[in-house]
């Protein structure tokens, strides 16, 4: 079967694929607002504004029905601030450790999500699709891992790291656990709401000693960045809501570095290192047999 009949059968796969690419030229343009003066902390900002769009649109097509139970709300809620969370805690981690430890460690949150569908969704795959899984794990810290210079700012950092891969590790969990009984649009709702909660938090973080690009180039061109970041998120969100977690994360995970890296080659001409080059082919080849792999059923879930 080829990858787009296999897509035409699984909605998953479409939207999984979407985020990938979403996800690939957002990560090949994240660095321009630094170029252009603009602090981390006030693109959180930015970012969290730009997910406003997409929440409103698919409420919209929807009817503007927003689920209002409980549940909807704690797991909406927690979904959010799971990711925003991570994102404010990373802010620091990259301040007081070396990077080229943090993101690979942080790249690895697949794990997480993986261990606990497997074990409590009982989520299984085939031969392929198992083989794909493993190999995107490899790939992941490959991406990231580079050595430099750098400060280790003791092993604080390293407890940082630890937990914003369990939050985004959580966070995609807890998505894929949402959708058996809340719509993914009230989901994103949510995620959303969380995210803007966490505003007042990145705009306190910023050093306003600092010349700051609040103009076009600035704002507005990390906006237009930004808001790809926002609906990959959203088609993230419906990928988890068709699709198993156990292939959804590693695939989507795996598969926008793999665009980032192949963008940046092409438009910026940085070629990897022999590491990112076997992280390529690794994340390459883990991605094509997660989308060729076979549906299979999930097993029943114990009482």
């Amino acid at each position: 079967m080829s990858a787009q009949a296999a897509a035409s059968r699984r909605p998953w796969l479409i939207y999984a694929l979407t985020t990938v690419v979403l996800w690939g030229v957002w990560g090949a343009l994240s660095g321009v607002a630094a170029k252009n003066g603009f602090p981390e902390t006030l693109v959180y900002v930015v970012w969290a504004l730009t997910m406003i769009p997409p929440a409103v649109f698919v409420l919209a097509r929807t009817g503007w029905k927003l689920d209002r139970t409980p549940r909807a709300i704690i797991y909406g809620m927690l979904i959010g601030l799971l990711g925003a969370g991570g994102q404010m805690l990373l802010f620091h981690t990259l301040t007081v450790g070396p990077a080229y430890y943090i993101f690979p460690i942080i790249s690895l949150s697949p794990v997480i999500t993986i261990a606990l569908s497997f074990a409590l969704l009982r989520e299984r795959t085939g031969a392929l699709g198992a083989l794909g899984i493993v190999l995107a794990l490899i790939a992941l810290p490959l991406f990231d891992l580079s050595f430099g210079q750098g400060s280790s700012g003791g092993l604080g950092w390293f407890v940082q790291a630890l937990l914003i891969m369990a939050a985004w590790g959580l966070q995609a969990y807890f998505m894929k656990i949402a959708n058996d009984s809340v719509s993914a649009e009230s989901i994103f709702f949510y995620m959303m709401v969380g995210a803007l909660l966490l505003i007042p938090v990145a705009w306190s973080m910023t050093d306003w000693s600092q010349p700051i690009n609040l103009g076009w180039e600035g704002t507005g061109v990390t906006a237009a960045i930004q808001i790809l970041n926002a609906i990959g998120a959203l088609t993230l969100v419906f990928a988890f809501r068709y699709g198993k977690a156990i292939v959804v994360a590693p695939l989507t995970n795996a598969g926008a570095p793999l665009v980032t890296a192949v963008l940046s080659l092409a438009f910026a001409g940085v070629v990897p290192g022999p590491l990112k080059i076997v992280g390529l082919v690794l994340a390459l080849v883990a991605s094509l047999l997660l989308v060729l792999e076979p549906e299979r059923d999930t097993l029943p879930r114990t009482p």
